[in-house]
């Protein structure tokens, strides 16, 4: 079982962190400390998640390329779609298969119907 911050520094008031929102200092050492405890050696030493920004930025193409549709990735990422596409159109690659058979799909079912 984890220890609370109070079983790991008797006597210490909490940090400012964990009674209200964070100053970016002590997120940051929040945040380090984290990694220590749940990565491996080699993770922490390496630049994997180094800041929680880092995570964010693997997000917003994971869930691009899993198909969700743009606005909800930027609504999301609290992003609007004009920097979602800026920053992010190297990201959605790959998908022309996909869009073509939806589009193949769609004629079709029109011409059918």
């Amino acid at each position: 079982m984890a220890e609370t911050w109070s079983q790991r520094r008797p006597g210490a008031a909490a940090p400012r962190s964990l009674r209200q929102w964070a100053a970016s200092k002590e997120y940051g050492e929040i945040w380090q400390a984290a990694r220590h405890e749940v990565f491996t050696k080699a993770e922490v030493t390496s630049p994997f998640a180094e800041v929680p920004y880092f995570l964010r930025h693997a997000g917003v193409p994971l869930w691009l390329d899993s198909g969700v549709p743009p606005t909800e990735v930027a609504r999301r990422a609290g992003h609007s779609i004009t920097v979602l596409f800026r920053f992010y159109a190297k990201s959605i690659h790959g998908g022309q298969n996909q869009a073509n058979a939806l589009i193949e799909g769609a004629l079709k079912a029109d011409s059918a119907g």
